[in-house]
């Protein structure tokens, strides 16, 4: 970015109050954040007030760090169906299916091909997924490779 968009370029001059403001945005973040934290400080983010230890943060020289946590443990489950019918239960928060035998599968009532992959996935923490039927029945040779995470 050039100071005051000179004429020989851009918008011909009439760049620099917009460039200006953004200058003293910049000036103003960095003066912010210039002076270092303190252990005992407290930081406010989005309406939300962070102390040493709350949270699992971690306040230490001009940076904040909050942990995730350890989470939920997710069980991932595989199956290996060939010549049956069967449905991956409601309730998982994602689902592969992997067609790996010689004919096509059936998965939620659409066709997938040998070497064919689709994914399902819940999308929000401790969001889960509708029951999903799968045919490996007819044809022969149909066969899928099914990971769920419950």
């Amino acid at each position: 970015m050039s100071i005051a968009n000179i004429k020989d370029s851009g918008n011909q001059g009439n760049n620099m109050p917009w460039q200006w403001k953004m200058l003293q945005g910049i000036q103003a973040i960095a003066d912010a954040t210039s002076t270092p934290l303190k252990c005992d400080d407290e930081v406010t983010v989005c309406g939300t007030t962070f102390t040493e230890g709350s949270l699992n943060t971690n306040i230490t020289n001009g940076s904040v760090t909050v942990d995730g946590g350890t989470g939920t443990q997710r069980t991932p489950t595989f199956l290996r169906p060939a010549g049956t019918d069967g449905t991956v239960a409601a309730g998982t928060y994602s689902m592969s299916f992997a067609s790996v035998g010689t004919a096509n599968a059936t998965v939620g009532g659409i066709t997938l091909k040998p070497g064919e992959t689709i994914n399902f996935d819940a999308g929000a923490i401790n969001n889960t997924l509708g029951a999903v039927s799968y045919v490996t029945s007819a044809p022969a040779g149909a066969e899928l490779i099914i990971i769920t995470l419950t």
